[in-house]
This record gives structure tokens, C-alpha cells and sequence, in this order.
């Protein structure tokens, strides 16, 4: 099996490669929702900091690994700890339940090299 920080880059890759191919595409709509989502979780009432936290446990229920990955390095750069993303990780396992665990665990596997880059 791959390293965890192989895992996270090649998920940071061929997040970049695929987003730039899905930019080119040209589509109206589509980037008018990536803009929506990007927008989304800029400050307002809500801290930047706080809105990627509920990202990431909006993920978590809805068993998205990747999404997971994406929101749990923006909430190490939006200054959130390792206990607080725990913590959030702890909401998502009590609303979304045991079927969320595997997603926990994939959690925890992309928390080790974000620590390692010194992210958290």
C-alpha cells in the first residue's frame, strides 16, 4: 500500500489535473458552481475557519473521501487543530452513524502527513 503522503499527493495532483481539464470544458453552469462552492466558503457571518469544519463533516456523512481530503487540508490552513477537526470528525460519526466509520478511518490516515508537512 502507498504511503499516506503518497495518497494525499496523488489526490492533489489529479485533483489539479481534473479541475483544469473540467475549467476547459467551458461550460457556463459548471463554473458558475465551482465559483459558487469557492465563494461558499470565503468569511461571512460564519468564519472561514468554521465553514470548512461543517464542510468536512457534511463529507464525512455523505461518504465522500475525496471530498473529506479536500476539507481536511483546507481546515488545517484555515487554523483549525488536530483536536478540533476531531472533534467536528466526532459530530459526523453521532449524525451520520457506524456507516461513517470507514470514512473516520480514511480521516485519520490523511491527518498523519498533513502533521508531517506541519499543517496541524
Amino acid at each position: 500500500m502507498a504511503s499516506n503522503k503518497n495518497r494525499l499527493e496523488n489526490f492533489r495532483e489529479y485533483r489539479e489535473e481534473m479541475n483544469e481539464k473540467v475549467m476547459n470544458l467551458d461550460h457556463l453552469g459548471i463554473k458558475r458552481f465551482f465559483n459558487l462552492d469557492s465563494n461558499t466558503y470565503k468569511e461571512g457571518a460564519l468564519s472561514s475557519q468554521t465553514k470548512e469544519l461543517l464542510g468536512l463533516v457534511a463529507s464525512a456523512v455523505l461518504r465522500c473521501n475525496d471530498c473529506i481530503d479536500y476539507h481536511l487540508e483546507q481546515c488545517a490552513k484555515t487554523g483549525s487543530t488536530k483536536e478540533e477537526i476531531v472533534d467536528a470528525l466526532n459530530v459526523a460519526l453521532v449524525v451520520g452513524g457506524s456507516i461513517v466509520i470507514p470514512h473516520l478511518r480514511h480521516a485519520i490516515e490523511t491527518l498523519e502527513p498533513l502533521q508531517e508537512e506541519g499543517l496541524l
